[in-house]
């Protein structure tokens, strides 16, 4: 891999910020505590809770401006909706951080990789 240019990581993050402050007031709390209840599901595997937080994501996205890139778009909900779950219910941190993680390495690796060398 090629050397990390950290100007550019803070440049990619602070967009995505911008972004995520835009789209925090479209998410609806009914949304928020239905992730919320499925990561409180203690019989619910990871695998179950990465593809609903992948459907929520995906139906959120269809709301977004088309002007918009679909994968810039799912990487910011994505993050905006670990911010509020954890926002809710502090205790899940853990159990989010670790869901989202998964859900952005399975959905959007390749994106993320050519986002930061770009």
């Amino acid at each position: 891999l090629a050397p990390i240019n950290e100007d550019v990581i803070r440049i990619i993050a602070a967009q995505l910020a911008e972004i995520g402050d835009q789209l925090d007031t479209e998410i609806q709390g009914r949304v928020v505590n239905d992730l919320v209840q499925h990561f409180l599901n203690e019989n619910l595997s990871k695998e179950e809770i990465t593809l609903h937080m992948s459907r929520v994501v995906r139906e959120l996205t269809r709301s977004i401006p088309s002007d918009m890139e679909q994968e810039k778009a799912m990487l910011v909900l994505a993050m905006v909706l670990t911010k509020k779950i954890v926002n809710t219910v502090p205790s899940l941190l853990r159990r989010v951080y670790n869901t989202t993680l998964n859900y952005m390495n399975q959905q959007l690796h390749n994106y993320i990789v050519e986002m930061v060398s770009a």
